[in-house]
């Protein structure tokens, strides 16, 4: 494949991160300056000094659920809707808010493609002068809006189909012809499945962008006997684009307009190359400048280069949630609380609190990966560590390094909850 949204996509990547480490001082000064949340967050930073992987690694990670509790406390002030975070107020400079589960408010501001997202559906197949069948949610949820503004981008015409009225979506799929669709795998299912009962045949939906769920190779499968080839993309109502699906089909490559870390759940720390963590975005969008904001996914890096000629980093795609707080014998446990543990002791180099028995009757395991398993009673100190930061008492058992599942979890839940 030689066809690429722009020359960004095939940057030598050392090109590539010169210019993101280039600008990122700027983004946080911009932040610090524009957004009072960030002022805040930032109080202590020297915007100038952040100029390395290493140096963003140092500054504090902004997660979901802090930014609608902040929200949500400054709207009990009567304060701004965005709890000071968005750099642009109402008016031109944000044509539409948006709302998600919460709920958090999310501005759109007046850049061309906004969020991102051409790039990604350039990717998935469509080009310019083409119709796409857009079957995102265009109300509360910024997701019509994402993909609209990205395919005018691109040059396309856009059906805002919406979700619902199944039969009519088949209708107007009929009638208009559209090159393709984007919206969720699912409803795309049902809407072939009710043409087909319908008798109604669909030849023009070749191609599809899928977002919002998980698209697994079966499903692949299914819509592939059907004519249509499908590609995913991952992208928050926050963010906007963080990666794309492209013909080589090996995970996902990141958007050019982002830097993202992988980082160990409940931490800000950067977890090593393969390793699999929480997704941590830092975005050049000055509208809503979001340092280090962590998404609660989980994922890893991929190593090597795209086979599609695309030099950016990818990661394998979404691979559950970070967020594995748990309740053990009435008490809630962090997996950060499992982080200030292991900080204690050097010679522990991961860690994984298990969670076994029955629920009111259960116990709990901390894993960890030594290779110091005796002689400074590794294990007893750890013990008294469990009880100090928990208030629970906790096993321990010590394992040699590289036993615990690279699958990105702190604190597993094996309970029976039967």
């Amino acid at each position: 494949m030689t066809d690429y949204f722009d020359a960004l996509e095939t940057r030598e990547p050392q090109v590539r991160e010169a210019a993101l480490l280039t600008a990122l001082p700027m983004q946080v000064a911009h932040a610090k300056l524009a957004s009072s949340a960030f002022a805040e967050i930032l109080k202590d930073v020297d915007p100038a000094s952040v100029t390395s992987r290493a140096a963003l690694a140092q500054l504090p990670v902004t997660r979901k659920h802090e930014l609608l509790e902040l929200q949500l406390a400054s709207r009990g002030r009567g304060a701004s809707v965005f709890g000071g975070f968005s750099a642009a107020g109402f008016g031109a400079q944000m044509p539409r808010v948006f709302a998600s589960p919460g709920p958090i408010y999310e501005p759109e501001g007046t850049a061309r493609d906004y969020w991102r997202m051409a790039r990604a559906i350039h990717a998935a197949g469509f080009r310019a002068g083409e119709l796409i069948h857009n079957s995102f949610s265009y109300h509360f949820v910024p997701a019509g809006s994402m993909m609209e503004t990205g395919a005018h981008a691109l040059g396309c015409t856009v059906f805002p189909g919406g979700t619902g009225q199944t039969e009519q979506q088949v209708q107007a799929m009929a009638d208009l012809k559209p090159a393709g669709y984007i919206g969720t795998p699912s409803f795309l299912k049902i809407i072939l499945e009710k043409a087909a009962e319908m008798g109604v045949a669909l030849p023009s939906v070749t191609k599809a962008m899928f977002g919002g769920e998980a698209f697994p190779p079966s499903l692949r499968d299914w819509f592939a006997a059907r004519g249509v080839t499908g590609y995913q993309c991952y992208a928050t109502a926050d963010l906007g684009l963080i990666a794309y699906e492209t013909t080589a089909r090996e995970g996902l490559v990141m958007d050019e307009g982002v830097l993202l870390e992988i980082v160990r759940p409940g931490t800000g720390d950067p977890v090593a190359p393969g390793e699999v963590g929480e997704v941590v975005v830092t975005t050049l969008n000055p509208t809503y400048p979001l340092i280090r904001f962590g998404t609660g996914d989980l994922s890893a890096i991929l190593p090597g280069p795209c086979p599609s000629g695309r030099t950016n980093s990818r990661i394998k795609g979404w691979m559950g949630r970070a967020d594995q707080t748990t309740k053990i014998r009435g008490m809630f446990v962090h997996p950060g609380q499992v982080d200030q543990i292991v900080k204690r002791f050097p010679e522990v180099a991961r860690a994984r609190l298990v969670v076994t028995g029955e629920m009111a009757n259960d116990s709990m395991t901390l894993k960890v990966e030594s290779a110091c398993s005796g002689p400074d009673n590794l294990a007893a100190k750890l013990t008294d560590a469990i009880r100090e930061v928990t208030k629970l008492r906790g096993q321990v058992e010590v394992v040699l390094p590289g036993s615990l599942p690279n699958d990105g979890k702190v604190i597993e839940d094996a309970r029976s909850y039967q």
